[in-house]
């Protein structure tokens, strides 16, 4: 078996000295990622503005919700 600093489990990255940082680090990651996924949508102009700002709303919603942030 290898023996590691850190690791990810169910979603959360768990470190030996039990520090969060690891874990904030790659949420933060993740979420730019998916702000980068959605930059083709919230930049299209043949979509309304009106659109495009529910889109936003409703995935930044989505995001919230998934990482536990809102019940």
């Amino acid at each position: 078996m290898e023996l590691v600093d850190k690791f990810c489990y169910l979603g959360d990255m768990l470190s030996v000295d039990g520090d969060a940082a690891a874990t904030v680090e790659a949420r933060i990651r993740i979420g730019w990622n998916k702000f980068r996924q959605m930059v083709p949508l919230l930049s299209n102009m043949d979509i309304s503005l009106t659109m495009r700002a529910f889109a936003f709303s409703a995935l930044t919603l989505m995001v919230g919700q998934q990482e536990g942030h809102l019940a």
